[in-house]
C-alpha cells in the first residue's frame, strides 16, 4: 500500500475556541485506516515549516477520514488557514491500532482534552465488532476543551463530564471520575490525553486489575521509526536501547509496557 496521499479537503470547521475539524477525501486512505492509526499531513509545500505534523485519525469514512486537531504552532496554524477544495498531501495510515479482544462486557474510555481525537473512531468499531457502547470520561480544562460529546450520546455512550475549573459536569480531574468507577466483571480502558493523566489512569487501572490502553503523543520527524525522536522508556529493546518509538511500535501501548518511573510529569 502506498503511504502518500494527495486528500482533497470537504470540509474545515472551527469546533471550538482553537480546535478544528477537517475530513480528508481520499478512498485508499480510508480503507487501509484502523481506529488508533496517525497520519503526517505535509501544512505547506514551501520549505517551512519543513516537517509534517502528526495527527490522529478520529473518524473512518467509505472515502475518507476526519481529523481533529487543536492550534498550537505554527505548524497547525498554518493548517488551520486551509480551505474546503483545496488539497493537501498525506503519508498514512501509520502506526499500529486499538485492540478490541473479546471477553470484556466493559469498555471505558479516558480523554483529557484533545487527546479525545482517537476515540470516535474506536467507539464506531467497538460498537460494530462488539454492540456495546463504551463508557466515557471526557475531561479538559473548561467547558470549550470538551469536545465530541454530542458525537458520543449519538452512538449511545454514557458520558461523565468534568472539567478543572467547574465550568461543566464534575469539577476536578477525570482520574478522580476514574476511582470511583465500579463495573462488574472484566473492564477494559482506553486512553489519551496528557502524559500526567495517562500515567495516573495507568496507576488506577493497575490497582483495579484493568487492562489499559494508552494513545500516547510525541513529537516525531518521519512517522515510521528512522529518526528515533518519538521515543520513550520501554520495557522493549529497540537499538540495543530499553526504549519503544511512538510512531512505530505505538502510537497505542499497553500502558504496562511504560516504563512510567522514568517518565517525568511533563
Amino acid at each position: 500500500m502506498k503511504k502518500l496521499h494527495e486528500c482533497l479537503i470537504t470540509l474545515h470547521n472551527l469546533v471550538a475556541p482553537h480546535h478544528y475539524r477537517m475530513v480528508l477525501q481520499n478512498k485508499d486512505l480510508a480503507i487501509h485506516s484502523s481506529p488508533g492509526q496517525f497520519v503526517m499531513l505535509e501544512v505547506s509545500t514551501g520549505y517551512y515549516p519543513f516537517l509534517r505534523r502528526p495527527m490522529s485519525i478520529e473518524r473512518i469514512f467509505s472515502d475518507g477520514v476526519s481529523i481533529l486537531y487543536k492550534v498550537c504552532g505554527e505548524g497547525t496554524k498554518i493548517l488551520s488557514t486551509l480551505s474546503v477544495g483545496e488539497k493537501i498531501n498525506v503519508q498514512g495510515p501509520l502506526g499500529n491500532s486499538f485492540p478490541i479482544p473479546e471477553g470484556y462486557p466493559h469498555y471505558l474510555i479516558v480523554a483529557g482534552g484533545i487527546g479525545v481525537a482517537p476515540f470516535p473512531a474506536l467507539v464506531e468499531k467497538i460498537l460494530k465488532v462488539r454492540g456495546i457502547p463504551p463508557e466515557i470520561i471526557l475531561a479538559g480544562k473548561d467547558y470549550n476543551h470538551l469536545l465530541c460529546e454530542k458525537d458520543f450520546k449519538q452512538m449511545g455512550c454514557k458520558i461523565h463530564l468534568v472539567t478543572e475549573d467547574g465550568s461543566a459536569g464534575q469539577s476536578g480531574l477525570a482520574t478522580d471520575v476514574l476511582e470511583t468507577i465500579n463495573t462488574q466483571g472484566e473492564t477494559i480502558v482506553y486512553t489519551c490525553g496528557p502524559l500526567p493523566m495517562i500515567k495516573n489512569v495507568h496507576k488506577i487501572c493497575v490497582q483495579k486489575g484493568w487492562l489499559c490502553y494508552a494513545s500516547l503523543e510525541a513529537e516525531m520527524a518521519c512517522g515510521e521509526g528512522v529518526c528515533l525522536g518519538c521515543v520513550l522508556p520501554a520495557k522493549m529493546e529497540i537499538e540495543n536501547e530499553m526504549m519503544a518509538r511512538v510512531c512505530k511500535e505505538g502510537p497505542i501501548f499497553d500502558t504496562q509496557v511504560i516504563l512510567w518511573d522514568k517518565i517525568g510529569d511533563r
